[in-house]
């Protein structure tokens, strides 16, 4: 009896591991975007693969993929990706992925967004928001223990609590020099709707944009650049700060038409850039932002 019994529990043991080697324990993770996937990074460390899908210097509302990222999207334990309407050019390999059974997370759906001034449409822009990336990290440390196979939860959790000390440090340093510009100053002008996160969180007024909405891919009309010009001219503003991956001649042509001294700044608000190029990681990018900001808005 107890032979019988042995063999038959040997056997569901052996079943149960045939069915878990055939069915491909899924051990990796794959993320849309730059920013998001420097993050994730950071938090996974050496425990899966992390593959990050948008390329340095790029364009998240019109980033596409290949057939070969689309195929390891679909392989994927979890998908990483922004959300709220961002990676345009890509929602719907997402989309058909999380049909398909792969678990997905839209991080900026999880970390109480906004809604742009004016619209009410959510921005998806909270990562300019250092406080709600400290929360987005505890949110993709979760989903990746909980989808992930093969990870070691407790480093995972470890990771996750080194990096929010990284991300407060940050924080700290942003508060602190931003409050060396006077409040009349503290006032934004850049290329389309990017910044509304930041200025909610340390005082600063979005006085509007070059392009109008959140996404690149719309243009402005004559009649929108002169009413911004209009603005420009009456808010005083010094700088108009435009996305390092995209052209600032729309910016510079509105600083033509405000008809005053206006510098164009060049900040790194939507993509990560290439290693040595001032934004190579998330952190890199916002303390290379802050130095822009500060520079550009503080009196000299």
């Amino acid at each position: 009896m107890r032979r019988r019994v042995f063999a038959l529990l040997t056997a569901a043991l052996l079943t149960f591991s045939g069915c878990s080697a055939s069915g491909g324990e899924r051990t990796s993770v794959v993320v849309t975007t730059n920013i998001l996937g420097d993050i994730t990074r950071a938090i996974v460390g050496n425990q899966a693969s992390v593959t990050v899908l948008m390329k340095p210097n790029a364009d998240p509302h019109s980033f596409g993929i290949s057939a070969q990222q689309a195929a390891e999207v679909e392989r994927a334990g979890l998908i990483v990706y922004n959300g709220l309407g961002l990676e345009e050019g890509m929602l719907r390999t997402v989309r058909t992925a999380e049909e398909s059974g792969v678990p997905a997370l839209p991080v900026g759906e999880r970390v109480n967004p906004i809604g742009y001034a004016g619209n009410g449409q959510p921005d998806p822009h909270f990562w300019t928001d250092p406080g709600r990336v400290r929360d987005a990290v505890t949110v993709i440390a979760d989903d990746v223990i909980a989808h992930v196979g093969g990870v070691d939860a407790a480093v995972i959790r470890g990771n996750a609590e080194r990096y929010r000390g990284e991300i407060e440090a940050l924080d700290a340093t942003m508060t602190e020099r931003f409050g060396r510009i006077p409040p009349e100053r503290r006032k934004l002008v850049t290329n389309h709707h990017v910044f509304g996160y930041l200025a909610q969180r340390y005082g600063f007024e979005v006085v509007g944009a070059v392009i109008p909405g959140g996404t690149t891919l719309a243009s402005p009309s004559s009649s929108d650049l002169k009413a911004l010009a209009d603005t420009v001219r009456s808010a005083g503003v010094p700088v108009i700060f435009a996305d390092s991956s995209q052209p600032d001649r729309l910016a510079r042509v509105l600083a033509e038409q405000a008809g005053l001294r206006v510098a164009v700044t060049s900040l790194f608000s939507e993509s990560l850039s290439e290693p040595g190029q001032g934004a190579a990681t998330y952190l890199d990018m916002m303390r290379a932002n802050t130095e822009s900001i500060e520079t550009g808005l503080t009196p000299s």
